[in-house]
């Protein structure tokens, strides 16, 4: 059995980790710490737990969190860097859901998440965790950054025609929707059930922290280039799910759909699916998949990528789980066989 601990368990991430870890049959949950809910049952906080999970959230400062083999941060940016580096030095290996290990270059980090990297040297040794890309490396990864959830949607929908050089990278275009358990689990006006409901919106617009993130990892699948992307988050209406929406232009004719199949043809978590399908985000709730479909408007010159993630899952916590499989020798699967939830 893998000892595992989670570090911020009352969030959205956090939460969904315990859903997922506490079907997990070759898991025993050790720790799960929160300051301000010390000494609380977690099933109190969350009666969806009830019967499931016994413990009681512990102060980081008493969780034996050494003694674990893996260790999740579900906790803001910043947290993690301050205290991986105890824990690697106990033989613990790290799976950080936030982004403090994502971006290689820590003066870019630096400048999209405002403030000093703690441990800059560890971010060289960090695996990045997309499995489609890194499987080999997070296999023997002692910390691994799990991407984010834009990210994840925006990459695999990208990736067979960056990696195959049959478009133009240098105008690519992103339109990715969000429901609003992406912002977290915290009171601000903008998550209000009264602003978000019957309501949708772009935001970050002029920036977002995610865009380095995808930039990177598109980079490093065209060979180093530098890829030019518009990239424009929204706000939806919805709990879960993301819906990317994904444009470029065609520089060398291809058999598309093919060739989306073969590069996802063993991969168990993305679903290619038929030609002039449109996924939906509930077809993907509450499950660790990605479900992608192209498009070639008119026979135009454009392809149209659609890409569907749960936000939580394939987007957080799923795709955690399926980095601590790798890191530990498991079926890539196990535990994340669920199926998505309808409606």
């Amino acid at each position: 059995m893998i000892k595992v601990g989670i570090v911020g368990g009352t969030g959205y991430t956090g939460v969904e980790l315990l859903r997922l870890l506490a079907q997990h049959p070759q898991v025993n949950l050790t720790a799960i710490t929160s300051r301000g809910e010390a000494g609380s049952a977690v099933a109190d906080m969350f009666p969806s737990l009830r019967g499931r999970i016994s413990l009681a959230f512990s102060d980081p400062k008493d969780a034996a969190l050494g003694d674990c083999d893996v260790v999740f941060f579900a906790t803001p940016n910043g947290i993690a860097m301050q205290q991986a580096r105890a824990l690697l030095d106990a033989g613990v290996r790290i799976v950080d859901l936030a982004a403090d290990f994502r971006i290689k270059d820590i003066a870019e980090w630096e400048k999209w998440y405002g403030m000093s990297h703690a441990s800059p040297e560890l971010v060289a040794e960090a695996v990045y965790g997309l499995p489609e890309v890194n499987r080999e490396a997070i296999r023997t990864a002692r910390l691994v950054a799990n991407p984010g959830c834009y990210p994840t949607a925006t990459q695999l929908g990208f990736l067979p025609l960056i990696e195959s050089g049959c478009v133009d990278i240098e105008h690519l275009v992103a339109d990715v929707k969000s429901g609003v358990s992406g912002g977290g689990r915290k009171a601000e006006t903008h998550l209000l059930f009264a602003e978000s409901s019957d309501n949708f919106k772009a935001y970050g617009v002029a920036g977002h922290r995610h865009l380095p993130e995808v930039r990177q990892g598109l980079g490093f699948a065209a060979g180093g280039k530098q890829v030019g992307l518009t990239f424009v988050p929204h706000l939806t209406p919805m709990i879960r799910g993301i819906h990317a929406t994904l444009y470029a232009q065609i520089t060398r004719e291809e058999d598309f759909q093919a060739l989306f199949e073969r590069r996802y043809a063993e991969e168990p978590f993305v679903d290619v699916m038929p030609p002039r399908s449109h996924p939906d985000t509930r077809s993907v709730r509450a499950s660790n998949i990605c479900r992608i479909a192209v498009h070639r408007p008119q026979g135009g010159d454009t392809l149209v990528v659609l890409s569907v993630i749960d936000n939580l899952v394939k987007g957080a916590a799923g795709q955690a789980v399926q980095n601590m499989n790798l890191m530990c020798g498991l079926d890539e699967w196990l535990g994340l066989t669920q199926v998505p939830v309808l409606p």
